[in-house]
């Protein structure tokens, strides 16, 4: 008779590997040195940095287009959308570009490097702390991932494409500058 234990009954098998409990599998990436992860379902794809076509008049964070695979993308500056210190520390040959594909507008996010793939178990991740998330009024942030050497700052990339984060008196500015990303 073939008996399983309590945490083996548990344990579903994920792309082939066991895991135990509910797992997200994030893309881990880095900016300004800190690690934030995102949920691999938000990702179409990950490809290296190109020639980025700058396009006047746009707003800071928009770095430009690439022409993707036929396809005319925006690139979004994800340091400059956070509002992250520049502090020059990004190795550029490093530097990636996040597809993601929002209301079947395709977007591309720069970041310094996309460093992995990884399962993260959901009793690994904790809530923002309430005076972070009302401070920075940053509805984009997911949760703290506690790793064992790290934590990892997890995000919604859509929403921070649709995010109004900037203060109540520029909405019409930023209501212009998704204008420009569609």
């Amino acid at each position: 008779a073939n008996r399983e234990s309590g945490d083996e009954k548990r344990m579903k098998e994920v792309g082939g590997v066991k895991v135990k409990g509910l797992q997200q599998q994030l893309v881990v990436f880095k900016l300004c040195g800190e690690d934030f992860g995102v949920n691999i379902m938000q990702v179409r794809g990950i490809i290296g940095k190109e020639s980025i076509i700058s396009v006047p008049n746009a707003p800071p964070f928009v770095k430009g287009v690439i022409n993707l695979r036929g396809q005319i993308t925006t690139i979004i500056d994800l340091k400059e959308k956070l509002g992250l210190e520049l502090n020059g520390e990004s190795e550029k040959s490093e530097e990636r570009v996040i597809v993601v594909e929002d209301g079947g507008n395709t977007v591309g996010i720069l970041v310094d490097a996309v460093t992995e793939v990884m399962y993260l178990a959901e009793s690994e991740i904790d809530e923002v702390p309430p005076m972070i998330k009302q401070n920075m009024g940053a509805e984009y942030l997911m949760g703290v991932g506690k790793l064992p050497d790290r934590l990892l700052i997890l995000i919604d990339l859509k929403r921070i494409l649709n995010s109004n984060s900037n203060s109540n008196s520029s909405k019409e500015r930023e209501s212009e500058e998704m204008k420009i990303l569609t």
